[in-house]
Formats: structure tokens, C-alpha cells, sequence
């Protein structure tokens, strides 16, 4: 016997499905509802794994009447819905059929002495989501979001960043007088000027830990960002393309960063 006692909704025009559906369909939602969904099971699992507390659960029928997974086992409420609302309310074009809805965490306290990548405008979700699994596999800890890019848990974020979320600090939305209480030498990168990487690797100039800025997938990094730099860094690119895109170059660079602090 199921330890759940389902709550069954049948109809759109329900009161709690008009608030998820608000939550999943609104790009910014997550802020004003002050909660995030986290769709199929490779995001809900990595939430289990973290010691993220799922609020909700939200099924389909046919997955509450083939046996809800086991990894949804500390979720204490569950709300069933027929596939076909589910499908209104997920963001997927191929529903996963299950989701959670958490808490959206508060900004956690700045740590002022770690490695620490600043995301200056950059626009583009499945950048921004690329750019944090990059954070979370190289070691740098916390992440700032300067206002004026995607929103670092919004949906689309959230589905590129596959689980590194979870293994993060996140600050989201920061203003740049938050940049100046960080220790670690910041440095910008640009794809036309400033010391080439390979030579800094091959010199250990790197310094470690730093502060990496990544900046708009156009203008990259603001100057005022810029100014606050004690080195910009490039990448070169013997193929003759004129840049690369900013999470790729973001891969290059906190790889080359991670590699400065080995022995």
C-alpha cells in the first residue's frame, strides 16, 4: 500500500495547476513564486543526491498507476494528473511525466576567498546551463549572476545545467558592488586582445584561485566589469575562427584555472 495519499486534479481551471502552470510556462516565475520545477529524473534524482527537499511531487496517472519511482520516496505530498493536463503544464516538448517542485533557494552568503566565475549578461539559457556544469566539474564553487542575463534557475537554465545546480552556490541577479568583496584576482577574457592562455599555462601564471567574468554573447564583458580586472585573457584559435562560443570558451578557461592549483 502506497505510503502517499494522492491529490488528484482533473481540471485546468484548478486552482493549484493555474500556479504551476505559471511557475512552468513564465520565463522569471521562479522569482515571483518563489519556487522552482524540476522535471524527469535525471534533475529530481540530482536534487535526492544534494539533500534538496522536494515540497511536491506532480505525476500522471499512468505513472501513479504503474508505481511512482523510488526515488521519489522522501516526498511527503504527491499531486496526480492526467497526461494530458501534465502535458500543459510541462515546458518539454516530451514530457517526462514526473517533476518535483522545490523551494526556490535564497541567495546563499558571498564567499569572498573561492574560485568564483561571474556571468556578465550572458543571454543564452543553454550557455548559461553549459557554463555551470563546466563550474560544478572544474571545482569552482560559487557562481554570480549579474543582473540583466538569464536567470540562473529559470526552466531552460535549470534542463541545460543537468543536475550541477544542486552543487553550486548560486547567486542570482547580483549587482557589480558585489563583485568588489571578492579576493581572488578577477580575471575577463576576450577574443581579440589580452595574454594568450596556452602561454600563461605553459608559464603557471595563472593565478589560483581567481575570478573568471564570461560576458554577453555579443558585447562580452561590460568595462566596467573589464575594469576591475588585473588581466584579460584570449584563446587562441589556429583554425582562424573569429571567437568561440562563450561556453566553450568558459570550458577552456576553468579547465586551464583547475589545472593552475594541481601540483
Amino acid at each position: 500500500m502506497s505510503k502517499w495519499v494522492p491529490e488528484h486534479i482533473q481540471s485546468a481551471e484548478n486552482a493549484t495547476f493555474k500556479c504551476l502552470r505559471r511557475l512552468t510556462q513564465d520565463g522569471t516565475g521562479y522569482r515571483s513564486e518563489g519556487r522552482i520545477w524540476v522535471e524527469g529524473e535525471h534533475l529530481c534524482r540530482a536534487a535526492e543526491l544534494r539533500g534538496r527537499a522536494a515540497e511536491l511531487a506532480v505525476v500522471t496517472d499512468t505513472v501513479w498507476d504503474a508505481g511512482v519511482p523510488d526515488f521519489m520516496v522522501s516526498v511527503r505530498r504527491m499531486l496526480v494528473l492526467p497526461d494530458a493536463l501534465f502535458k500543459r503544464l510541462s515546458p518539454l516538448e516530451s514530457p517526462a511525466q514526473y517533476a518535483y517542485v522545490m523551494p526556490l533557494p535564497p541567495d546563499p552568503p558571498l564567499k569572498e576567498d573561492v574560485a568564483t566565475i561571474i556571468l556578465d549578461r550572458v543571454q543564452d539559457a543553454g550557455n548559461v546551463g553549459s557554463i555551470l556544469r563546466s563550474a560544478a566539474a572544474f571545482g569552482f564553487q560559487q557562481v554570480i549572476g549579474l543582473k540583466g542575463g538569464a536567470g540562473l534557475w529559470s526552466q531552460k537554465v535549470l534542463r541545460a545545467g543537468m543536475g550541477a545546480h544542486f552543487g553550486l552556490s548560486l547567486v542570482d541577479g547580483a549587482s557589480l558592488e558585489m563583485v568588489d568583496r571578492l579576493k581572488p584576482p578577477l580575471l575577463t577574457t576576450s577574443s581579440h586582445a589580452g595574454r594568450p592562455l596556452h602561454e600563461l599555462q605553459r608559464e603557471r601564471g595563472l593565478p589560483a584561485p581567481c575570478v573568471w567574468a564570461f560576458g554577453h554573447e555579443g558585447q562580452g564583458v561590460g568595462n566596467s566589469l573589464a575594469a576591475r580586472a588585473v588581466m584579460q585573457v584570449c584563446i587562441d584559435q589556429p583554425g582562424g575562427e573569429e571567437s568561440l562560443n562563450v561556453a566553450a570558451a568558459a570550458a577552456i578557461c576553468l579547465y586551464a584555472g583547475a589545472s593552475a592549483q594541481l601540483p
